[in-house]
Order: structure tokens, then C-alpha cells, then sequence
């Protein structure tokens, strides 16, 4: 096939068609059933926007990450690694500190460590930064996709810990789990609100529906 096109302003994404892909670390290795290509340069894998909330960001048109300048990055809540093995691939260069605290999931995450040796996956609770930020170290990019009902407080907290001034912030916030009381504007408001009283300059919020429901990523910049 021909050479596939860049994903306008995102480093290291490439879309075929309307699909997006990543460069495949593992050449005719899959993580999960995604589709595999060849291209003039190797191999690339399809990243799926209903499996990867990252995806589905970009898919919607978010903010571009700057994944070409940034040399540390901290990832909290990297379940099973789908995400984190296309950012991996996405961002070769940069060194990507992956949290997750399930010893099930963790252990996915290891055999995806295995073969991109840009993720250091560290099993913690991302409540608690102190217990890893060390070993992270200061970080150019925060992601977070976390589920609890103090996202925007954790998000806030790792940012304190180990995000440089200047730094690139993503929160994958799931609505339905800071509470069922408020509608969706309203808890997206005051975590708006809460990011910025915590040193953040607030860029766009997406919406990641259909792909996500219930979900709103908020870009931010750490200052």
C-alpha cells in the first residue's frame, strides 16, 4: 500500500482512510483483534476510538498533544495497556510512566511493557503520587483515566507531584462516577472549576460520546 497519511498536528498517528493507527512496536504481533497493516515502513496497528478513550479525543477533534516534545510522561489508571501500547508507539522517544493498581490488569500491562520498552508500568494507587513520584519524575504530559468519584482531586494531586510548569494535562473524566445527582454540565463545570483554582489553564473539554458515554476529556496546561 501506499505510504498512510499523518494525523494533522498529532505526532506519530497516522490515519488510513478514516481509521487511526499507530506504528506497530511487535511487527504481526496484536494486543487485542485489532487490525494489523503493512506499509512502505513496517507495520501498523489500528487504534479503536470505542476501546481507547485517547482515540476517541482525537477521533473528536480535541486539542493535539505536543507527543514530539515531551520526554516524561505519567499515565494513571493504564488498565490492560491498549492506550499506553499505542502512546508508547505514538511517542517512541519519551519515557511513559504507567499506573495502575489492579494486580489483574497489571499484569496485561506487563506483557505490553514487554516489547515497548518506553512504558515503566508501577503498581500503585494513583490516590497516593508520593508512593511513585520519585520514580517517575517530572513529567511533560499528564494522563489520567481514572474512575473514582475525586478524579479531578487526584488529577490535581499528581500534577502537584510531578508535572513541570508548562506541562500538558489530560483528564478522562467519567461523569457518572463523581456523582448521579448533577447533570453531566454541571460536574464538568466544577471540575473546570477545581483544575483551575488547582494551576491549571483550562484549554477544551470533548465530549467522547458515542464512543465513551458519560465521558468529557479536559485539556489543560499545568502553570
Amino acid at each position: 500500500m501506499s505510504r498512510p497519511d499523518a494525523a494533522a498536528e498529532w505526532p506519530g498517528i497516522y490515519r488510513v482512510g478514516s481509521s487511526l493507527y499507530t506504528r506497530n512496536a511487535a511487527p504481526g504481533v496484536k494486543l487485542r483483534d485489532e487490525a494489523l497493516i503493512s506499509d512502505p515502513d513496517g507495520e501498523l496497528r489500528k487504534w479503536d476510538p470505542w476501546r481507547s478513550k485517547l482515540a476517541a479525543y482525537i477521533v473528536r477533534g480535541g486539542t493535539p498533544l505536543p507527543l514530539d516534545q515531551c520526554r516524561r510522561m505519567l499515565y494513571l489508571g493504564g488498565g490492560h495497556g491498549t492506550t499506553a501500547s499505542h502512546l508508547a508507539e505514538a511517542a517512541p522517544e519519551a519515557t511513559i510512566a504507567v499506573v495502575e493498581k489492579s494486580p489483574m490488569a497489571f499484569a496485561a500491562l506487563l506483557d505490553v511493557a514487554r516489547v515497548r520498552k518506553n512504558l515503566w508500568p508501577i503498581l500503585a494507587d494513583a490516590q497516593l503520587p508520593e508512593r511513585y513520584a520519585a520514580d517517575a519524575g517530572p513529567v511533560d504530559l499528564l494522563y489520567q483515566d481514572v474512575a473514582q468519584r475525586n478524579q479531578s482531586a487526584i488529577f490535581a494531586d499528581n500534577a502537584a507531584a510531578s508535572l513541570a510548569p508548562g506541562g500538558v494535562g489530560l483528564l478522562m473524566l467519567k461523569v457518572r462516577s463523581v456523582t448521579q445527582r448533577q447533570g453531566s454540565s454541571a460536574i464538568v463545570a466544577e471540575t473546570r472549576r477545581i483544575l483551575a483554582d488547582r494551576g491549571f489553564a483550562l484549554q477544551d473539554s470533548v465530549d467522547l460520546s458515542p464512543f465513551a458515554r458519560d465521558h468529557v476529556a479536559i485539556h489543560a496546561v499545568y502553570r
